[in-house]
């Protein structure tokens, strides 16, 4: 077997996967990529960035020559879409979610990126959408997600409970308004 054919098969590391993710992100704010571009994203002195682009050229995610534009290949384009989607996905998890602090969590998603199956990112994305259409009322809401998940949209028993949540809502807010009223004209 040739030595690229070896070099394709062995899965992409962590630090491929930034520099594709770095080079889409800059692909989409400037009109040409060049080495020094990389080498300020990821905080690398230029001679470390011009060596991971001839390993990702000779896996064929990259398209470079020397003292040229860096382009993705259709390859390369995929795998740098996909990471930035899970680290959008997991740092909106963590500051939306979890409250964490933006700065850690921008850290804590880019490390994650790279260790979730598309599986567990894909049920995490479902998770998501799933608490921000079902209200979180009573011990078994979580339950519903299951269901969530099985028909793509808010189950039957959430959809009940959820207007039974707006009805006692909207009594509990007309109650106080009369309170209030009758406050303010005695």
């Amino acid at each position: 077997m040739a030595a690229k054919e070896k070099a394709e098969e062995k899965p992409l590391t962590t630090v491929m996967e930034d520099y594709l993710e770095a080079i889409f992100n800059l692909d989409k704010e400037k009109r040409f990529v060049r080495v020094k571009d990389i080498a300020k994203k990821m905080d690398v002195k230029m001679p470390t960035v011009t060596s991971m682009l001839k390993s990702l050229k000779e896996r064929g995610l990259v398209n470079y020559e020397k003292y040229e534009y860096v382009e993705l290949t259709r390859s390369g384009t995929s795998v740098g879409k996909e990471m930035r989607r899970r680290h959008k996905v997991l740092n909106k998890f963590l500051t939306e979610i979890l409250r964490v602090q933006p700065e850690i969590a921008d850290e804590e998603a880019c490390r994650m990126e790279h260790t979730l199956s598309s599986h567990t990112l894909d049920s995490l994305i479902d998770f998501m959408e799933f608490i921000q259409t079902c209200p979180r009322t009573g011990e078994n809401w979580l339950e519903f997600f299951t269901e969530y998940r099985k028909h793509g949209r808010r189950p039957e028993k959430c959809q009940a409970r959820c207007e039974s949540f707006s009805d006692d809502f909207k009594k509990q807010v007309d109650s106080l308004e009369k309170k209030k009223k009758g406050k303010d004209t005695g």
